[in-house]
């Protein structure tokens, strides 16, 4: 049996993704890391954005894949990252699937999130294409019989949905109807996109909004729907920052179910919590503790068993 060590976002962040595999056990060689003999990492996606050393990541990690030690989920920043460059056969204007060419507020914000990797590989360069077609080769889950890994959240009948449509015939790389159809044409493919790379979210009141990272409104809240015995809204979002005060005393509505994970445990990252890394329970782990920011970068250590322990999480940085 392999066992897995799952890792969580690197956004870029080299010293804190050697600090961590090396604690593991993982020899490094070459600007790339060996695992110990019986053991595969597994990366939750959102390699790139933000961070100071996004092409020296890439390269370690491709490196780990190509030879058998490693495998990577694709994240909402390497989706991204494909529909940027992507031309939307729909616009009519030139445009790409993600918008980035003209002046618009959503142009802006997706230029500036995605400004650090552009610089770092170069807009446009051979390097550039390069990262890009790779990305094209990630799945977008891994089911590996004792684990599930996923971006931001497991859902059986999205899941089922991707499975039937993601690939290209070749079986190699996303297909172009998946990708075109995920950014806005083909709602059903959108949402099973979305709730695998950026989780359930729950429209707030009218006029409310919360405040991401950079400062952006949305009027939607990421929800835990794993947090299956909650009973209030504030108990199920998800805020970086914490401004919990905007959801009040607000019941859970009986329209978002919440899901109690059975069977293999379900493995995540996308969410930046903060403060010490814990278990969501034992069948569930988000692995995302802000590295791009001040925290640390997390990893899972699973050795084949049927419930998670907290004595498993090993972090850096």
């Amino acid at each position: 049996m392999t066992a897995y060590d799952v890792i969580g976002d690197v956004h870029g962040q080299f010293d804190k993704l050697a600090a961590l595999l090396v604690k593991m056990g993982y020899a490094s060689k070459g600007g790339s890391f060996v695992p110990p003999v019986g053991r595969q990492a597994l990366f939750v996606g959102d390699l790139i954005d933000r961070g100071p050393e996004q092409v020296k990541v890439l390269h370690a990690v491709r490196a780990m894949v190509d030879a058998g030690h490693a495998r990577v989920v694709m994240g909402n920043h390497e989706f991204n990252a494909i529909g940027y460059v992507t031309e939307d056969p729909h616009a009519g204007t030139g445009e790409y699937l993600r918008p980035n060419r003209f002046d618009t507020k959503k142009a802006e914000k997706n230029r500036a999130q995605h400004a650090e990797f552009l610089a770092q590989v170069g807009e446009g360069s051979q390097q550039h294409r390069h990262w890009v077609e790779w990305f094209k080769t990630l799945p977008l889950h891994l089911d590996l019989g004792g684990i599930r890994v996923v971006h931001a959240w497991w859902d059986d009948a999205q899941v089922d949905l991707v499975n039937r449509h993601y690939w290209s015939s070749d079986g190699r790389h996303i297909s172009e109807d998946f990708l075109h159809h995920c950014f806005g044409h083909e709602p059903t493919w959108k949402t099973a996109r979305e709730t695998l790379t950026t989780g359930v979210e729950h429209p707030l009141p009218e006029g409310s909004f919360v405040s991401d990272k950079e400062g952006h409104r949305h009027p939607n809240l990421r929800v835990a729907v794993w947090r299956h015995e909650a009973t209030k809204l504030r108990d199920i979002a998800i805020i970086p920052g914490g401004e919990l005060s905007l959801v009040g005393d607000l019941d859970i509505p009986g329209h978002l179910p919440l899901t109690e994970v059975t069977g293999s445990p379900v493995l995540f990252g996308h969410y930046w919590f903060s403060g010490t890394p814990v278990l969501e329970s034992p069948k569930v782990a988000c692995l995302d503790w802000s590295a791009a920011a001040k925290g640390p970068l997390v990893a899972y250590r699973w050795d084949g068993e049927a419930e998670l322990s907290n004595d498993n999480l090993v972090a850096a940085g």
